[in-house]
């Protein structure tokens, strides 16, 4: 049995937010029906992401969705996709990737903290795209992909094919371009591909990484602070930001003891995009709660 419901119950600065309900979605809702009367639990579950979806990974089952099937630019949550064409060609992870100056962002002219001429291992380098989001490592990744740029956009466009992603297309290794667009329902699909690979979980992961560069070590640290703080259970985590996407976040995480993904795209603020996901455990935390 399947049903939608929407109500103002579930609102978001304005918009209804959707909850799928298919087997134990529906008695979920039942659950949560008390709530309106006089519960302690918040009687919304207001998010300022313009675009949301929360699904239960083993079951599939929607259980927030908000603008979850508008395309919108995804900024570097596109380094997802990246490392699974990078991970699925089976390059050599030891081989030596230089950072040359085709590196260096033209588009936008954002910082790095990756010198020039620096030598990484390539393994390093997708660590350094996934952990740190940085964009000369996650572009010398494509550029030095048999074939050059045109052939890894290409892979990342066939890869999105594969795995059924109805609105999403890539045009670049790091997401700098707005041309990299998806839906938050393509980036579910993302998630439960790249939650598969288990360096992409690893690399996600880690709060922090330390590299050689030259005679100098450099701190990296993870751009997810919810990573960094320790105090989540997360098993993939990746953010993104450019002007066009806003400040964007995908993860995998075991929230009221099920794991769940969550993405949040066009997030307004500095930290709504982690407000927003606060609410989301909390929201789902004293519905378990409810139940006992």
């Amino acid at each position: 049995m399947e049903g939608v419901m929407t109500s103002d119950f579930f609102q978001g600065a304005g918009v209804d937010v959707k909850i799928r309900l298919t087997g134990l979605g529906l008695a979920f809702c039942s659950m949560l029906a008390p709530l309106r009367a006089g519960s302690t639990a918040p009687q919304r579950l207001l998010l300022k992401s313009a675009a949301a979806l929360v699904l239960d990974q083993y079951t599939g089952q929607a259980l927030v969705e908000k603008h979850a099937e508008t395309a919108v630019p995804i900024a570097s949550l596109t380094k997802l996709m990246t490392a699974m064409v990078v991970l699925d060609a089976h390059l050599d992870p030891g081989e030596s990737i230089t950072i040359t100056e085709d590196d260096k962002d033209t588009l936008r002219h954002s910082r790095s903290r990756l010198p020039i001429g620096v030598h990484l291992p390539r393994q390093q380098a997708l660590l350094l795209a996934l952990l740190a989001s940085e964009n000369r490592a996650a572009h010398a990744l494509g550029r030095t992909f048999p074939g050059g740029l045109p052939a890894f956009v290409g892979a990342m466009n066939a890869k999105a094919r594969e795995l059924g992603l109805d609105r999403a297309h890539f045009v670049d290794p790091s997401g700098l371009s707005s041309g990299n667009i998806a839906s938050a329902w393509d980036l579910a699909r993302i998630l439960k591909a790249a939650y598969s690979y288990p360096e992409i979980r690893d690399f996600t992961t880690r709060p922090l990484v330390n590299i050689q560069a030259g005679r100098k070590h450099i701190a990296f640290p993870n751009t997810n602070a919810l990573v960094r703080g320790g105090h989540w259970d997360i098993g993939l985590s990746k953010t993104g930001y450019i002007e066009e996407a806003g400040r964007c976040l995908v993860m995998q995480a075991m929230l009221a003891n099920r794991p769940v993904f969550i993405v949040l795209l066009d997030s307004w603020g500095k930290y709504t995009r982690l407000g927003d996901a606060m609410r989301i455990r909390k929201w789902l935390e004293q519905g378990s709660t409810s139940r006992n």
